[in-house]
C-alpha cells in the first residue's frame, strides 16, 4: 500500500534561497528568514501536502567566509501515513567568484518528526549532497543543480536529480520570470512508487514591499496518474505563494 503513496518524493525543492536581507549578527556572521504561505508544497513538481495548501518557515545562519548551516519546516500529507511534518537540517559552504559565478554545495536531512512506519511502510526519512551553481549575467541569471542519495525516500536506493533553469530580471518592478527543467532517477522504482521522471515548471515572482513578494507558477511532471498509484499528487498544476523575508 505504501508504494502507492511513495511517489510523494519529499524535500528541499521550495526550501527558500538565501535572501537578499540579512540581519547582521556581527564577527562576520548573518541571519536570514523566510515564511511562506502558498497553495500547494511541491518537491520536484510532485505533492507533498496531497494538493492542499503549506505554511513554511526557513532560517540560515551564514558567515562571510561562505559556510551556512540552517533549517527548513513545512506541514506534510501523506495519504494512509501518519506523517505531518518535514524539518530539514542543513549546512553547506557557498562562494561567488568575480560577482557573477556562484557555488553551492550542502548535505541535507529531511526529517519527518512523529512519523512512524506501519506494517508494509517503508522508512521516509532520507539524506542528500546538492551542488548548485549560478551564473549572473544581469538581467539574466543562469542556474543548475545536482543532487544525489544514497538512500533516497522510502528505502528506495541510489538517486540522481539534476535540473537546469534560468532567471530573467524584467525592468518593471523587478519582477523575475523563472523557467526549470529536471530529471529524476531512482534506483528502486517499484518501492519508491513511480517511474523515472522528468519535471518542469514557469513561474513569475514579483516583490511587493516590507520583504513581501508573490509568486504564482506552473509545475508538471510526465508521470500518469495510473503510474502515480491512482494519485493525483504528479498532475500538472498552478501554485501561488505569498512570502515575507528578512
Amino acid at each position: 500500500m505504501f508504494k502507492k503513496i511513495a511517489a510523494l518524493a519529499l524535500g528541499f525543492g521550495l526550501l527558500a534561497a538565501p535572501a537578499v536581507a540579512q540581519v547582521d549578527l556581527g564577527s562576520g556572521f548573518s541571519l536570514t528568514g523566510t515564511v511562506t504561505g502558498t497553495t500547494d508544497y511541491v518537491f520536484r513538481n510532485i505533492s507533498q501536502t496531497n494538493n492542499r495548501p503549506a505554511i513554511q518557515g526557513s532560517l540560515e545562519l551564514s558567515h562571510e567566509t561562505g559556510f551556512y548551516i540552517g533549517t527548513f519546516a513545512s506541514n506534510v500529507a501523506f495519504p494512509n501515513t501518519n506523517a505531518r511534518q518535514e524539518v530539514d537540517a542543513i549546512g553547506g559552504f557557498r562562494y561567488t567568484f568575480a560577482e557573477a559565478f556562484t557555488v553551492d554545495l550542502s548535505a541535507v536531512y529531511y526529517g519527518y518528526p512523529g512519523y512512524s512506519e506501519q506494517p508494509g511502510q517503508n522508512q521516509i526519512a532520507f539524506f542528500e549532497t546538492v551542488l548548485k551553481l549560478k551564473y549572473a549575467l544581469d538581467p539574466v541569471t543562469f542556474v543548475g543543480t545536482a543532487a544525489w542519495s544514497p538512500d533516497y525516500f522510502a528505502s528506495s536506493g541510489d538517486s540522481w536529480w539534476l535540473e537546469a533553469g534560468i532567471d530573467v530580471k524584467l525592468p518593471i518592478h523587478d519582477i523575475v520570470i523563472s523557467g526549470r527543467v529536471g530529471y529524476q532517477w531512482i534506483e528502486d522504482n517499484a518501492r519508491f512508487g513511480a517511474p523515472d521522471y522528468f519535471a518542469y515548471s514557469v513561474f513569475v515572482t514579483v516583490p511587493i514591499a516590507y520583504g513581501f513578494s508573490a509568486a504564482v507558477g506552473f509545475y508538471g511532471t510526465d508521470i500518469s496518474q495510473s503510474q502515480c498509484g491512482g494519485l493525483k499528487v504528479c498532475d500538472n498544476r498552478f501554485i501561488g505563494s505569498i512570502s515575507f523575508t528578512f
